[in-house]
């Protein structure tokens, strides 16, 4: 993009995603593949490419959707799960962009690794997510709304949506960027331990909520303690902030991700629903 010249440009990581190999080292917890069906959402109408973000140190790969005209448009900015901007993300940016949304997902973690070429959860979370900067981050996350802007986006209806470890994201970006209007959080784990470069986590920082945050979670997911979701939701709410916290009792880890064996249709569906309408009720229309 013009405004990324002469920015260090972060590579575009390689697009040859090992799928059969994510899915067995993710869902080794998960016995019931039946329900997984790949969802695949076409750009007809839209404006969908591979693009570059500038942010403070360079410029980031990210993915855009929107559709075509000049809008301006709501925003989205997409959090990525640990395994960077793959098919299934950019699909929900083109969910998001035929609701008439701007969705922009940045490569957060394309200064440390192509996440694109790694099947191993543990060796993700160990080389690359537990390397990355918190306040790097929201750094990021924030530019990419600001780069938003200046791509047909209308900021003043500025929400955000992340799964997994961008669900944490998403509570941390929630809690920093007085900007947003709406979150909603797809399994975020709100509660880790406290690092030099990650020290504070989303429960620590609940009574900050700068927008209404919905949590989406599934009551089979051994991975995140409900106890600790139910904390962040009390502490935000003693201080006035808006938390919705929906627990899926039969649901997993993951249970959102259509391209997984922990997707669970009827749970997807009605967690999507419930994004949109939440986004739609606090001013990201």
């Amino acid at each position: 993009m013009d405004e990324a010249e002469g920015l260090r440009r972060f590579p575009l990581p390689r697009r040859a995603f090992v799928m059969n190999g994510l899915i067995g080292g993710i869902t080794l917890a998960a016995t019931r593949g039946a329900d997984a069906q790949v969802i695949h959402t076409g750009s007809d109408g839209l404006v969908a490419e591979e693009v570059r973000v500038p942010v403070a140190d360079g410029a980031l790969p990210a993915y855009l959707a929107r559709p075509e005209g000049a809008g301006p448009f709501p925003v989205v900015v997409v959090i990525e799960e640990i395994f960077g901007v793959h098919e299934y993300i950019k699909d929900v940016c083109r969910r998001l962009a035929h609701q008439g949304y701007l969705a922009v997902a940045p490569e957060l973690y394309a200064r440390l690794a192509d996440l694109s070429t790694m099947t191993d959860p543990q060796a993700i979370v160990r080389n690359v997510i537990s390397k990355a900067p918190d306040a790097q981050v929201l750094s990021d996350l924030a530019a990419a709304a600001d780069w938003a802007g200046t791509q047909h986006g209308d900021l003043s209806r500025l929400g955000t949506i992340g799964f997994c470890r961008g669900g944490r994201d998403t509570w941390l970006f929630a809690e920093h960027d007085g900007r947003l209007k709406a979150a909603v959080a797809f399994y975020g784990p709100v509660n880790s331990p406290d690092t030099p470069i990650q020290p504070r986590n989303p429960l620590e920082l609940a009574a900050d909520l700068k927008c209404p945050l919905l949590g989406l979670y599934g009551g089979q997911d051994a991975s995140i303690s409900q106890d600790d979701v139910r904390a962040a939701q009390k502490k935000a709410q003693a201080a006035g902030r808006t938390v919705d916290i929906v627990v899926y009792p039969d649901a997993p880890h993951g249970f959102h991700a259509d391209y997984r064996p922990s997707y669970r249709k009827a749970d997807a569906e009605d967690a999507w629903g419930r994004a949109l309408a939440w986004l739609r009720a606090h001013g990201v229309r």
